[in-house]
């Protein structure tokens, strides 16, 4: 089994009028391995990427292949000696050229190798009738799939791709992202994708870097980077939250739904106890004098109906709580929507709260 990193980046540094916007970034991908770079516009993300493939010169760090050294401040290979593929936004096809000549373009060898590496990638995206098609001629998902062919053609040993999905339209997304992730597990490439998208690399990714202001904040699997976030932004970014505050004494804050520990967290200081809204549960059995709640659950708050609004498959409930008048969210699969004005007992997953030190400012 193959333990050495395909792609490994180390330490990279990279500035624009004295503002690193790539600060001190090492990571590493191994052979059919799927990495994403998520994270906000702005965050150093495509940057990157683009030192990877060699068309950004980085001002600190390294970049290594297989265990060689591809690049750093000293040293230089160009990037049509990388051995890495490029897939990007707006496919880039070629207009005009044939669809069979748009992959062929960088192939190297004689015409029948060629032409067979074209037809085997066309029959792998299942785009072979489309051969001697134009690219204009082509739907956005079949222009994606041929892009895809074109950057694989040459067997590359890494692909970096860039928000390659986010022209396509919703309906269709699914499923070429699940097409195109199939195709790279096949060709055993170490895959690093940009997006800003959590959906996109929850669905897609082996392993989640997350990036916030050049640097990455946080790095490993869906579950784990769900389940275990580093921080209040890091919720934040895959899903709605809520934030109840509280001041810590003895290990313990107060909360309208009981006691949170805080371990670590000195005396006085606030915290936040950040929930989503999917574990803020509505206790429809309780009228103020219902069942003890579990301890799992807490202790019940009451919140007064704000507005309510179906989504589709869930309902999202917003409550003004009667403890200080702060707006909770809380999401009902199905249609629920109760009138403005509803008291309500509330209560929550205990197990599903994240409890961090108060951000200052």
């Amino acid at each position: 089994m193959e333990t050495r990193p395909r792609l490994e980046i180390r330490n990279l540094i990279r500035r624009f009028d004295g503002r690193a916007v790539v600060d001190d970034v090492s990571l590493s991908v191994m052979p059919g391995q799927v990495t994403c770079l998520l994270g906000p516009s702005g965050c150093g993300k495509s940057t990157t990427l683009r030192m990877i493939a060699g068309v950004e010169m980085q001002d600190e760090g390294s970049i290594w292949v297989d265990g060689k050294l591809i690049c750093d401040t000293h040293f230089r290979i160009p990037p049509e000696r990388r051995s890495i593929g490029l897939m990007f936004q707006d496919f880039a096809l070629f207009p005009h050229l044939s669809v069979a000549d748009n992959v062929a373009f960088g192939l190297s060898g004689s015409r029948d190798e060629k032409r067979a590496r074209v037809e085997e990638m066309l029959k792998r995206v299942d785009l072979h009738r489309f051969l001697d098609a134009w690219p204009h001629n082509l739907s956005g998902g079949e222009q994606q799939r041929v892009a895809l062919a074109r950057a694989l053609a040459p067997r590359p040993r890494i692909m970096l791709m860039d928000e390659p999905f986010s022209g396509l339209d919703n309906r269709l997304r699914d499923d070429i992202r699940d097409e195109t992730l199939a195709v790279l597990k096949e060709e055993d490439a170490a895959v690093l994708l940009v997006t800003h998208e959590p959906e996109e690399a929850m669905r897609m990714a082996d392993e989640i870097a997350l990036m916030r202001n050049g640097k990455v904040v946080q790095r490993g699997s869906p579950y784990h980077i769900y389940n275990a976030p580093a921080d209040r932004q890091a919720v934040a970014f895959f899903s709605d939250i809520n934030v109840i505050r509280g001041k810590v004494q003895g290990a313990l804050t107060d909360t309208p739904f009981g006691q949170f520990l805080a371990p670590g967290v000195a005396d006085g200081q606030e915290v936040e106890i950040v929930i989503r809204p999917q574990h803020l549960k509505i206790d429809f059995d309780r009228n103020g004098q219902g069942p003890l709640p579990t301890p799992q659950d807490g202790t019940p708050a009451r919140g007064v109906v704000e507005r309510a609004r179906f989504m589709g498959n869930e309902s999202l409930v917003e409550f003004r709580m009667d403890h200080d008048g702060s707006i909770l969210k809380a999401t009902v699969p199905n249609v629920f929507l109760p009138r403005p004005g509803k008291p309500l007992w509330l209560t929550i997953r205990r197990d599903r709260c994240f409890v961090f030190p108060a951000r200052r400012g």
